[in-house]
């Protein structure tokens, strides 16, 4: 997106807090419907942090895959999930939350303290006319394409299945 510096940086700020506010409430929310939801905000802004960053192909696979299809389907799983038998067995604290709150926290001071030590100044930004990226996207688009239809046909057409058959185990299941 070419967009003048402020308001590029004032939407990166915005799609930054989105992303903030909407992965606290994946984890906060005591209601999974509402973190459902959370996580629906959260790919939707990534998938903006994508067109910011004039990759649209990323964009749209975003959209489609993480939104469209993944984030409806843990909806219609916390639809069918029967609340008082999912809370029955529910423990406040165990043994495995404290050792899963000490890898977590592990790694997020691990990641300040690097985040912290990188030299940011020495990342050289280039620019490109649009021209020419917009060039790159029709080529990208078309070579993915065109692996997608070749190359990785096989591979493309048995996922699609396993897809369908996991659909179709999923509809005999809710019926019962």
């Amino acid at each position: 997106m070419d967009l003048p510096g402020p308001i590029h940086d004032f939407i990166l700020v915005f799609l930054g807090l989105g992303l903030i506010l909407g992965s606290l409430g994946v984890v906060l929310f005591s209601n999974s419907m509402y973190s459902a939801f959370s996580l629906g905000l959260v790919l939707f802004c990534i998938s903006l942090l994508y067109i910011s960053s004039n990759s649209h192909f990323v964009a749209a696979a975003q959209l489609l895959i993480y939104v469209g299809a993944i984030n409806v389907l843990i909806i219609f799983a916390v639809m069918f999930m029967n609340n008082s038998e999912y809370y029955k067995n529910f423990n406040i604290f165990t043994f495995r939350n404290g050792i899963t709150s000490l890898v977590c926290i592990s790694i997020f001071f691990s990641l300040v303290t690097t985040t912290l030590d990188t030299s940011w100044y020495s990342i050289i930004w280039t620019t490109r006319s649009n021209h020419i990226i917009e060039q790159e996207l029709i080529n990208n688009s078309q070579q993915i394409g065109i692996h997608l239809s070749t190359d990785f046909f096989l591979p493309f057409e048995l996922i699609s299945i396993i897809l369908l058959v996991s659909l179709i185990g999923a509809i005999a299941m809710a019926r019962q």
